[in-house]
Formats: structure tokens, sequence, C-alpha cells
């Protein structure tokens, strides 16, 4: 997700809601006697019993207890830096071919088959081991597959400028050939790698090679399935649709899926300056407003331009046609959800779990699964001032289903029936997950917006959310389990709405940062909550702030509060995964606030638990916030680990069973290119992978890379 300050339509900021702060709310409307319901608690005596591992968990190779490499330090080079003993090889960019009979990617704009090729900006993944004989597996380490987002292109004026040629084109209406590489560049790959023991490779002509694409067939599962408000031309009885999109952070679920995000979908719609009018004071203005997708406002790629097929017009949101069975008004509604694929079955067809809610999903993150209890997901909706969310499952785990050969038939059972929640942070360091579901009369009786059913609960959550007075966050992006105790970290990202005013206990912060003579304000750096619950399935949580992000030399009293020093500060943090293998929870940035002093980067952490630290005062002029935060990391225990190529983000992690081997995304490098020097080699603000030695011409390219350690051992140790 690109947070960069000067970021266009990314940069989301549609919740205009009223939402008092957390404090100011009556206790008595959140009574959990009234309406605040909860999942059956069952099962867990003790958070101990967190720790128990799933059947589908490699065991910890060995839990680091203090990190052992070099910090590596900042660095403005067009290049990956890795500590000394590590090394670092490009394995699979924007464009590599996924089938045998694809030609080499010339990267020069004239390259086709982008539904057979690595789609753009490479974000969220996951590893799915695969033995010998072609079987699934947990502890398998020499070959895999790697279930990959491709978020987004970089792009400039409507085109995607270094796919096409010239830069595309930058007017409106746009060639249909632009637009189809475009359609097809987006979405998720899956791609077979191995290593013969010194290097590894992917497999051009793999079986399990697959793209998904925007025009891939998809279902629609869950609450949502068959609702009024999902009916579009291309399928009247609302139960199927098209293609994933803006897809952000990913997931491995408990029975080995892959479990992906659709965040900023909404930006590739448009619908015209009377669109209002045509819909006649119609609810859906308000959650179509609420979503980001004003009458009038212009797509970010102008696809509805390409001509009246199909494939241009679906995405024209507008109310053009007598019905909903007519046009495609309701197409926008079909994105946001978390989306469910079976890596090992090529020919499966997606899932949209509309449980899970709409809002721009980033990753998903599970409790640990324990025997006879719900399957519990945690998520985070990224943008300004939106929310932190949770899922409780009605089935309740059956470890049998780690092992299953029908692994997407495990995700209805679990990811189509349950309830959503979203979380409440009081003052005190205490918190609440507040239920959304029509159970709750104040969302079944609201005069905010009318909920007829758990559909439109599942259509339009964050107005849901919005009604119950939610938590409003320093934009929530990916979150994590510690393996270690249970405990769920989310990162929060930045925000430039952050002000001394609407300051609260769990966004602290609001202050003013330089970039040269550039001066940023608001949570400019952001920070990482977590929460420690005695079970997953319970309503409360104990919360607190595990790091803050902050230039080392900022002030200790108000912006440096984890007292960062040159080797671990950051900017940022977004990507959050904890390693299987080792616990070490790795940290990524996608940073505009302190690019003119290093590129972006990944960190590794040895975090604590909620409450090793204590209580802070923040002053803001006469106003005094008391925040809640963690045990200040060490030298040992928090470090920098990598440096991304210029202008890249640093996104996506996953790792062999037996940590020895990790693979880490770069995306965009490059991407403050100007459109006008797109054949200008010398003028581009990066050629990474090509000045590594990676592949054809000079275009930066997104890409995954894995990093060893030259003697083999395990990463981080």
């Amino acid at each position: 997700m690109d947070t960069r300050p000067n970021a266009h339509f990314n940069d989301e900021d549609s919740n205009t809601s009223a939402n008092p702060a957390f404090e100011q709310i009556a206790q008595a409307r959140m009574s959990r006697r009234g309406w605040l319901q909860g999942a059956a608690s069952v099962g867990l005596a003790s958070s101990a019993a967190l720790a128990v591992p799933s059947a589908n968990a490699a065991a910890p190779t060995a839990p680091v207890k203090q990190l052992g490499f070099k910090a590596v330090g900042k660095s403005l080079a067009d290049t990956v830096v890795v500590p000394e003993g590590y090394q670092a090889q490009v394995l699979y960019a924007l464009g590599d071919p996924l089938n045998a009979n694809v030609p080499a990617f010339k990267n020069d704009g004239s390259d086709t088959h982008f539904d057979q090729r690595a789609g753009d900006h490479h974000d969220g993944m996951e590893w799915f081991g695969l033995d010998a004989q072609n079987r699934p597996s947990n502890t398998f380490t020499a070959r895999g597959l790697l279930a990959i987002n491709h978020e987004a292109t970089t792009d400039e004026k409507l085109s995607s400028f270094f796919l096409h040629t010239n830069g595309g084109t930058a007017t409106l209406p746009r060639p249909a050939a632009e637009i189809d590489k475009e359609l097809m560049i987006h979405g998720l790959s899956v791609v077979e790698v191995r290593t013969n023991g010194k290097r590894w490779s992917y497999e051009q002509s793999s079986p399990y090679n697959r793209r998904v694409t925007t025009m891939t067939p998809a279902e629609l599962r869950g609450p949502a399935r068959g609702s009024e408000h999902l009916i579009t031309k291309h399928s009247t009885d609302a139960t199927v649709c098209r293609g994933t999109l803006n897809n952000c952070g990913t997931g491995k679920t408990p029975w080995g899926t892959l479990v992906s995000g659709e965040e900023n979908w909404f930006g590739y719609f448009h619908r015209d300056a009377q669109d209002d009018t045509r819909r006649n004071k119609d609810k859906s203005i308000q959650a179509l407003n609420r979503y980001g997708r004003k009458a009038g406002a212009a797509s970010r790629h102008g696809w509805e331009s390409g001509g009246s097929d199909d494939r241009f017009a679906r995405w024209n949101n507008g109310a053009v046609g007598a019905s909903a069975k007519d046009d495609y008004r309701n197409e926008m509604n079909t994105f946001g959800y978390v989306v469910e694929l079976d890596p090992y079955q090529p020919n499966s067809v997606l899932r949209k779990r509309t449980g899970l809610g709409r809002m721009g999903h980033e990753s998903v993150s599970f409790a640990i699964p324990v025997k006879g209890q719900p399957i519990v997901a945690y998520m985070g909706d990224d943008a300004r001032g939106e929310y932190i969310y949770k899922f409780v499952s009605k089935a309740v785990w059956d470890p049998k289903d780690a092992q299953g050969a029908n692994r997407l038939s495990a995700g209805d059972k679990y990811l189509d029936e349950g309830t959503l929640f979203v979380a409440r942070f009081k003052d005190d360091g205490q918190g609440e997950w507040v239920e959304l579901s029509m159970n709750n009369p104040v969302i079944a009786n609201s005069s905010y917006f009318e909920f007829k059913s758990n559909a439109d609960i599942a259509i339009f959550t964050r107005l849901a959310a919005d009604a119950v007075g939610a938590t409003k966050m320093d934009r929530p992006e990916w979150s994590g389990v510690n393996p270690k105790n249970g405990e769920v970290y989310i990162t929060l990202t930045n925000n430039s709405n952050r002000n001394a005013g609407n300051a609260d206990a769990v966004n602290p912060r609001a202050y003013s940062d330089m970039k040269g003579s550039k001066e940023n304000k608001g949570n400019v750096h952001g920070h990482i909550v977590r929460m420690a619950e005695v079970k997953p399935t319970d309503n409360n949580f104990k919360w607190d702030i595990y790091l803050f992000a902050s230039e080392a030399d900022a002030n200790k009293d108000s912006i440096n509060l984890s007292s960062l020093t040159d080797s671990n500060d950051l900017s940022s943090p977004d990507g959050l995964v904890f390693s299987p293998a080792t616990g070490v929870c790795w940290i990524q940035t996608d940073d505009g606030a302190y690019t003119d002093k290093t590129n972006c980067m990944m960190l590794a952490a040895l975090p604590g638990h909620v409450g090793d630290g204590g209580a802070r005062q923040v002053k803001h002029g006469d106003k005094t916030v008391t925040t809640y935060v963690g045990k200040n990391p060490s030298a040992g225990t928090l470090k920098r680990f990598l440096v991304g190529p210029k202008g890249a983000e640093i996104t996506g992690i996953c790792e062999t069973p037996d940590g020895r081997a990790i693979f880490v995304n770069i995306q965009h490098p490059g991407e403050n290119t100007a459109m006008a020097k797109v054949n200008d080699a010398s003028q581009f603000e990066s050629q990474w992978p090509a000045n590594a030695g990676y592949g054809a011409g000079q275009r930066p390219r997104s890409a995954t890379i894995v990093i060893t350690k030259k003697n083999g051992g395990v990463i981080g140790t």
C-alpha cells in the first residue's frame, strides 16, 4: 500500500463520520449486558494454551533470543543491502513468463500476454511447500509454491507508463490494447520455486503456475451472496463476479490456502457527475461516498473509456441502465473482500469471503487454532481514520481439516458463517470488540444508515463500524499474531489527519516533521499497536503501543518515544509478519517522510508482551494524552536487516519452514520517474533489478528476492 504523503488515490480519506473520541462515548450505551454481544467463550483456561502449534505449522527451528546479525546502515543506493554474511538473489520479476510458450520479457514496453506473466507491484506473499511426490508439505524446504499479490502498477497521468512502449496514453479515451495490459498485470501469481542447494530458481513450465487477473471468474460466498447490492449485468443472481483488484496483504489459513486482501479498489471505478441524480437519493449514494467514490471523480486509469465491450463497461459504476441487471452500478460492491485461493489446485475457482467484511483490506492473521474452538482472524482497514476488525467463525476447529484434500471446502466451513467485530480502544489500556450484526440493536435500529440484513453489514461494513462508534485509527495495515503468546500486532502506518485536537491514547502523537524544506504534519512516521486477549474469542482485550516509528534524532518526549537509534529508526511501518520458525517479527516500511535520508527498509524485532512497558504522557499545548508503551527495544531486539533500491516499498515476506531462506518483495522501484523519461534510462530513478544483473532492458521492475545466509544458517540468528 502506497502510504507516502504525496500519494494520490491510495491515500484514501473517506471516513467523515462524526465518531467521538472513545472516552466520550457513554458507557451505558456500550454495556455488555446490552447489545455488545460476544462469541462463545469455550476452551482455553489460560493464555499459555495459545502457544499450542496448529497441525499445519512447522515446528520452530529454534526461538531467537537475541538477533545475531550486524545491523545495516541507512542507504540511498539503487540496490538491495543485506547484512554481512547474507546474500540476496532476484528470483521472479514483473513480466517473467509462466508458460513454456511465452517469450522472454523484453522490458521495453512491447511485451504482451500478461495473463501468462508475472504481474506488477509484488506485495503480500505466502509459502506453500511441495515434496518430491507433488504433495503439499509443511516441512519440505527445497521446493514450494509462492502465492504472490500483484497490487497495482507504476502510473502517471492515467497510464501504467513502464508497461507501454512510449509511456502510454495520458488522455481519454485510452486505447483498448493499453487497458488490456493493465487489466492483466493486477491480481495474483502462483509460481513454483526450488533450490539446487546453491541457487534458487522459478520453474517457468510448472503445471502449478497460475495467474489470477481482474477478469478471472470468482464466486461470491458468505452472507452477501445473492444480495440485491451485488446484482450486475454479469451476474443477475449476485452469486459470481470477476477478478480481484489491488491485492495488498496476505495470510495463510490453518487449512493451507491463501487469503488475500483487496485494498484500494475504489479508485478504478468511474461514475459521472449526474449519477447521484439518477440514483434519486438511494442509500447507495451514502455508501459510495463513504467508500471513496463520489460522483464525477475521475478513475485511476480510465479503463471505462476503452469502448463498449463488457470488459471496459464494467468499470463505469453509474446507474445508466433501467435496473442493476442492465448495468454495473453495483460492480464496485463486488470488490473489497478477502479472497481465498488454493495454490495447489490451479483450476480451482476463486472465493470472495464476504463474511470478513468489505473494506480496504490488508493482511489477514489467524489466531493459533485450538481444537473445538472457533477460528479467529484479525484485519486492518488501511485508510486514514479507519478501523481494526476480527472475525470469529461459527464452526469450531477440527485439526483434521489441516490435512484435508478439499481445502476450499474447509474455507467454506470456517469463513462463510461467523461474526464480525470492530475494535474500540479505551483510554485506560483496555479495549472491547463490538459485534457487527443485526443482533446489535444499534445497527438494526440505526438512523445513520439503513441496514436490513447481515448481507448489508457485510457489504457496507465501514458504515456499520461508524454506527457503533469504533475507534478511528492511524491507517491500520498488516496484522500479525505472535506465536509465543498469541498477542496481535497491527501496523498503523501514518495519518496526516491526526492533530492535537483529535490525538487520543492509542493514537497519541501529532507533530511536525521536516523533509528538507517540506513540512509534514500529523502522525508522520506511524506506530505499531498490540492487543492481548485471554482467549481469541473474548470480547475484551488489553493494549499498548509496541513501537513508535521515528527518526533517531527526534524529540524523545513527544516523537521518538521508543528511543530508536541509527541502527533501528524507521518511518511508516507497513508489512508485519512473524516467522513461524524463529519467532522473529519482520517489519517492512512504505515511506515517503524519511526517504531523503534512506530508502525503504525491513527490520527484525524480538518484541516482548503487552504491559512490559508503562504509561507515558504526550503533551499537545494545554492538552496531555496518556498512552501505554512497550519496553524500549535494545540493539539486540530491534535492528535494520535490509534497505531496498530507490523508490521502492519493501512489502511481503515468507520463508521456508526451516527459516533458512526468506522471500521478500521489492515493489515499484523507480516509481518517481517522470512519464516523459520512459525511454531515457539515464533519467530513471532506479534501474533495479537490471543493475543487479537480472533480465533485459533497464526499466525498473517489481520483483521477489530470496535471502539466504552464506553459511546456510537460520536467518536472523
